[in-house]
Order: C-alpha cells, then structure tokens, then sequence
C-alpha cells in the first residue's frame, strides 16, 4: 500500500470517520461497524493503493462553488469513490450503495461529485453522468443543485467559460463531459455511454428495466462508477432490496471480488426510534444540522398520534420499514454459523438424500443429510442450466463463488438438465454414505423415481406446504438457534437460506416461502427440507474408537 499521510494509517478522510465510528464518537448502526472492518480487511491486503491526492482534489476542487462543505461521513465515502485502487489501476469499488436516513445531504452530496466528475480535474474526457430517477422530479433534484451552482449571478461570467449548461443539460467545455437527467421510460434510452449512472431513490425500482439500460452503456469509460443513492421504501422484492442482501454478504466477507461499496445507515432496532441520542445511526448528519434536528423532532411529535406518519417515519428517516415485514427463516449471525467443519471418518454412515428439481432448464438442487456430534450436517451441490442465468436477473457473484468452490455445475450444451445427472450425482456420494432413501416432492417423481429406483435407491415421495412447513419448524427453528445445523463453507446455501420467509398463516401453520418469484433461488432450501422430513430415519453417528492394547 502506499502511504501518503505519515499521521495516518490510510488517509485522514478515511481514519477520521473510522474513529468516529469505531471508538463510539458517534452512534452507529451494525452495518456502519461491520464496514469499518470489512474496509481494514480489504485495505491491508496487498495491492492496495491510496491516492491521497484524488482523495484530497474530490473534496477541495467543488469546494468553493458549493454553499455547504462535506460531513466526516461524505469524505470519508469520496476517498473511496476516487483514492482506493489497485496497483494495476482498477478502482477497489465502482457501484456505490449509500441508504441513508431522509434530510442527510444525499442530492447534495451526489451533485458536488457530479460536479467534479464532469471536471478537467477528475481527469477524464467524455465521462458522461446520467441521473436516473422514477419521476422528472426526482431526476432533476440533484441536476438543478449543479445548475443553481453554474447560475449564480456572482460566478456567471467564469462559469460560462468552463461550462455549457441549459434545462437539459450541463457539458464541461473542455472535457465535453455531459450531465443530464433521465425519468423511468427505458425505451428511450439505448446506446447510451456513461462514465457514472446515479440512480436516485432506488428503493422505487421494482425490477432492473431501467437498470440495465443505463447501466448496459457502463465500461466503455475508464473509471465506470454506479452510485444507488436512497432511503428505505415500500417495495419489496425489489432491487434495493437485492443490494441489501448483497450488502449484507460483501459486509461478512461473503462475495472477496463484489466491487460494492455499501454505506448502509439505519436503527439497529425499532425501540431506539425514542431514544433521539440514537438517531445519528440512521443519519449521520443529523448531529451538524439543527433544522434537520427540528424537523425530525416534531415529525417524531407528530407520529406519537398518527400512525400512517410512524411508518414513514420510521422508513424514510430512519431506514427501517414497519409494514408487512417477511419474518426471516434464522438470524444472518445464525445462517452464518452453519460455516462449520464437517466430520473427518464418516465413512460408511447412514444418510437421506434431499432433492428440489422444480424445471428442466432452472435450477436442480441436491443433498445429503446426516446426523453427527449432536449436530446435523447437509451437504449440497446444484446444477444450473445456462440459460436459467440469461433469464433471470440472479446475482453472478453468487454463482461465480458458488463454481469456485465447487458447489454448482453450469449445464451448458444440453437442451435441459438430464435427470442421469442428478442420479449419478448421489451414485458417487455412495462412496462416502450409506444413503437410506432419497426424498422428493411429486412434482418431478414420474421422471426421477423410476431412475432412482432402477439405480437401486429408496425413493420417499413428500408432500411440500403448510402441513408439512409447520411439522419442521420448531426444528429448523432450534438447529439455527443452537448452531447445530451446518452447511460448512457453503455460501451458496446461505443464500438459499436468505431467499425464503416464514409465511405465517393464523391458523397455527407456516409456510416457508420463496421472497421473489425468479431472483432468489431456493432449490437448496427445499432439497433440504425434503431430507428433514425423514430426519426420524437417521440415527447419531458415534465414531468408531478402537479398544485399547492390554498388556499383560
């Protein structure tokens, strides 16, 4: 790493809202603590280098022309946006996921970058910015910051010099770098060539349309960059909704090469929404800001009485949505700690198979399950059919980590998944396991039982739903909690995990469900699940120990 600053470990930028965060000079949420030591891990590794003067020129170039000056926690995020990098140049992050509590300067912020990354300082010619919104308004808030800039009377004359700007449109004369606004109609928007895509309020965005046309034009650039910047909203299943389950496995060292830089701030909990010393962990602003403190106060008021104002409250200022909340299949620190080591000497001992083969050209999750050590341990390995990734909107990460670690097979020059495969698979586990019987719902049995039959298994036929949800739960419920069920380093099926909700019906039954219908695969989840029903089947593996020589 470079070292730039001989009073800091990294750049003041950087340790100053580190500190801050760190040693409790400000609340912070989890996500914030849990950045700072994903950011420690990420740039103490080798390669690593800081352009103190990228960083230093971001904050100081605009300066002047600005009617405000950037928080701790708006330079810290700039030294990121333009300072870190690899020594072979590649910016360390490029899409930029700033959720944030409503009042903290986000337009602002996103129009003094804006501002610069049109400029002859950034250093690159033709870096063309689109703002990205649902509405005009919305599209124009942060646009209208830059022109408001460029058209005081007092600086028309210089600016006209260095800019071109009109209602439409603002271009730097020298670099020819464009800015312009865009409303939600993707139709029109093909071909384009950007440097950076802002895509504001992203929490309003229920699939990736827009996202994909103006993100498709990105790379053609030196230095791409996205930035997502919002509140909490009421979509769900959205894409927000998708960057924060990213967020949450890039923050855990889950996805090493995930290029997201997730600046996430919120209440850690709805009972600290009365406590207003709390307030900061959603905005990190709010302390510097006293209109914003009144604001935010007598809407607190006014919520005490009105409870449509609690829920907006609690979602746009402070990033935690109230209504309609799916109840999570285990805590994340739980799902985490499935990542614990298998066995060694399981030779020969007895298991369930588990498999979930919903679509010849989706997704074909399988299993083995077996019980040791008072624990319960669930391998898995799914095959993808290639065209499940061209047509569905699955985050790569998942899958590139998951191939890595030999967890998936990409099945791609055969019309479908061939059923041989799935019954091969668990042949070859026959090396390792006793398998018992294989468990499957109905759905693909008139094609896979008889298979499974002929190459000598027991096929169980289980019935999938509510009845059958609610008899594991209590189960699923207590392996989670006690960290008794693992999965070992299977990121994979951590995933699967997070893709589904308990579905409580009012009657005394539940129904894990999948959160979103094509994203949020849950193949592996149920392929378990089917193995869990014969869980009475299996009895607790005691390993071998040889008596002991006597010597007489």
């Amino acid at each position: 790493m470079t070292m730039n600053q001989k009073t800091s470990k990294y750049h003041p930028y950087i340790d100053d809202y580190m500190q801050m965060v760190e040693q409790g000079e400000i609340e912070a949420c989890q996500e914030q603590k849990q950045l700072m030591s994903f950011l420690r891990w990420k740039l103490d590794q080798p390669g690593v280098v800081i352009d103190a003067e990228a960083i230093e020129q971001s904050v100081e170039k605009p300066k002047p022309y600005f009617p405000f000056e950037l928080y701790a926690w708006q330079r810290f995020c700039n030294a990121f946006i333009y300072g870190v990098r690899y020594d072979d140049g590649r910016l360390m992050f490029n899409r930029f996921l700033i959720e944030i509590g409503r009042g903290a300067g986000k337009n602002g912020y996103i129009s003094y970058n804006s501002f610069y990354m049109m400029s002859g300082h950034h250093g690159i010619k033709n870096y063309d910015i689109d703002i990205v919104a649902t509405s005009e308004k919305q599209a124009k808030t942060s646009f209208e910051d830059v022109y408001n800039v460029l058209d005081e009377p007092k600086r028309q004359e210089k600016m006209k010099k260095i800019f071109y700007w009109s209602k439409m449109l603002i271009q730097h004369r020298k670099t020819k770098s464009k800015l312009e606004y865009n409303t939600s109609n993707a139709r029109t928007k093909d071909g384009k060539r950007s440097g950076a895509v802002i895509f504001d309020e992203i929490h309003e965005y229920g699939d990736y349309s827009n996202v994909k046309v103006f993100t498709s034009g990105l790379g053609k650039k030196k230095d791409p960059r996205t930035f997502y910047i919002t509140t909490d909203g009421y979509v769900r299943g959205g894409v927000l909704d998708d960057l924060k389950a990213e967020a949450k496995m890039v923050l855990n060292k889950e996805l090493p090469k995930s290029t997201l830089f997730p600046f996430i701030c919120k209440l850690d909990d709805e009972s600290e929404v009365d406590d207003l010393t709390k307030w900061p962990k959603a905005n990190p602003s709010y302390p510097y800001n006293e209109d914003l403190q009144h604001e935010m106060q007598q809407e607190y008021h006014d919520m005490q009485i009105n409870a449509q104002l609690r829920i907006e409250f609690m979602t746009k200022r402070m990033n935690l949505p109230q209504e309609d909340v799916k109840k999570q299949v285990a805590a994340y620190e739980d799902v985490l700690a499935t990542d614990q080591p298998f066995p060694d000497n399981i030779q020969g001992i007895d298991a369930v198979g588990g498999v979930d083969f919903a679509d010849v050209r989706d997704f074909c999750s399988v299993g083995v399950l077996f019980k040791a050590n008072g624990k319960r341990y669930w391998r898995q390995h799914t095959f993808i059919h290639h065209l499940a990734l061209k047509l569905q909107d699955i985050n790569p990460e998942i899958i590139d980590l998951a191939k890595e670690k030999g967890l998936c097979t990409i099945i791609h020059n055969e019309k479908s998944i061939d059923p041989d495969r799935v019954v091969n698979w668990f042949i070859d586990q026959l090396q390792t396991f006793h398998i018992k019987k294989v468990a499957m719902d109905k759905f693909r049995a008139s094609i896979l039982k008889p298979k499974f039959e002929e190459a000598g298994f027991e096929v169980e036929i289980v019935r999938r739903g509510p009845v059958t949800h609610a008899m594991l739960s209590p189960m699923i419920d207590d392996m989670f909690i006690n960290h008794n069920i693992v999965f070992g380093d299977d990121p994979m099926m951590r995933w699967y995990v997070g893709n589904v909700y308990k579905d409580e019906k009012g009657n005394g039954n539940m129904e894990y469900c999948k959160i979103e219908k094509d994203k949020r695969k849950t193949d592996g989840f149920f392929a378990w699940t089917h193995a869990l029903v014969l869980d009475d089947e299996l009895e607790e593996y005691v390993p071998f120990e040889p008596m002991p020589t006597l010597i007489f």
